[in-house]
């Protein structure tokens, strides 16, 4: 008389399920995690920031010829006084260039004769960021029009800006043709870190700096994912080096 063995209902692959154990379980949770933060702080960066390589000193030294930074797309419409922005302008020869904001739309941006600091709506500007605190340049004042920025190297002794353009609107630029705000430098290794917003503007009419974007926390997040993945899978076969050795033994 012939015997009937039975089979655990679902087949092989549901017997391998049911004999996962908690470490087994937590692994692929651990797995996933990482994964999910990987590949999420990864896709912010691309979607949002754009590297651009620096060509000239004339923003040093808060930028250096060499620099290669990230900026956050915009259309230009949330720029502030004291963003450091990416635009083209056609009147200024159609290249990508990189200047700081010091004025915006219905300012009046000036430079008196023999003067150190920039005013903006009579207010005088202390800037900590320039190259030369005494070096301001020609004297100038600009009423900037509605929608149109005035853009300055912090290099100003070395920085071709809306002062070599006073001729065509002012050296002012439409407001639309700003690409992105620069927030941090990648390259060089030595040069790695976020670009701290300025409060030198405040005192004009209190509007503070643009607040930080999401790259400092999606670049964490993509180290916490790829770190993750890599201690949980090499704990994972650690623990099955271990397991073959005792059915071995």
């Amino acid at each position: 008389m012939s015997s009937v063995v039975e089979r655990p209902a679902g087949g092989p692959a549901a017997v391998a399920r049911r004999r996962r154990g908690p470490g087994a379980v937590a692994q692929g949770v651990l797995l996933g995690l990482g994964l999910v933060l990987l590949i999420g702080g990864f896709a912010v960066i691309a979607a949002m920031y754009r590297p651009y390589s620096i060509p000239t000193a004339s923003m040093a030294p808060t930028l250096m010829a060499g620099d290669t930074v990230l900026a956050r797309k915009t259309d230009g419409a949330d720029v502030r006084r004291g963003d450091v922005v990416v635009f083209r302008d056609q009147v200024w020869g159609g290249r990508l260039m990189v200047k700081r904001v010091v004025a915006i739309g219905g300012d009046t941006v000036a430079v008196g004769p023999g003067d150190a600091r920039l005013t903006v709506n009579g207010k005088p500007v202390d800037e900590p960021y320039l190259a030369d605190q005494g070096a301001q340049g020609a004297a100038f004042s600009v009423e900037v029009p509605r929608g149109r920025l005035f853009l300055l190297g912090d290099n100003r002794l070395g920085s071709l800006d809306s002062r070599v353009h006073l001729e065509a609107d002012g050296g002012t630029v439409p407001a639309t043709e700003v690409e992105a705000r620069v927030e941090a430098t990648v390259v060089p290794p030595g040069r790695t870190g976020l670009l701290a917003g300025t409060s030198a503007f405040e005192a004009v009419d209190g509007q503070r700096p643009a607040g930080p974007g999401p790259l400092e926390p999606a670049f964490w997040a993509s180290v916490v994912g790829a770190a993750t993945i890599l201690v949980t899978s090499a704990v994972g076969a650690v623990a099955g080096l271990v397991r073959r050795r005792r059915r071995a033994a």
